[in-house]
């Protein structure tokens, strides 16, 4: 099944970002190599491909895992998990219905 993983990044973690993010993408790697990877990406804090130094309020991730659990506990070991970037995660379930 698809679940949504939901970061919302603490104030002024650009540079904790920064720093786990080729580790953070490895994983999300990972995820795409063994075709569980929908999509994810960073959410900008202000309306640019590229914000610069204001950085992100952070990323979605949408992929699929056997529950809700093993969603969660992949999320939880998130090297921006680990480097304090997230303030918040929220895990839940998705149903893709289109595209098919």
């Amino acid at each position: 099944m698809w679940y949504v993983i939901y970061s919302t990044d603490r104030p002024d973690s650009l540079p904790s970002r920064q720093a786990a993010r080729a580790e953070h993408l490895a994983r999300l790697q990972a995820l795409l190599d063994e075709g569980r990877l929908l999509l994810a990406g960073p959410r900008p804090a202000i309306d640019s491909e590229d914000p610069g130094p204001a950085g992100f309020q952070g990323s979605l991730v949408v992929a699929g895992f056997d529950s809700l659990e093993e969603a969660r506990a992949w999320a939880d070991a998130d090297p921006y998990a680990a480097a304090g970037v997230y303030q918040s995660v929220e895990v839940t379930p998705f149903k893709r219905v289109l595209p098919k």
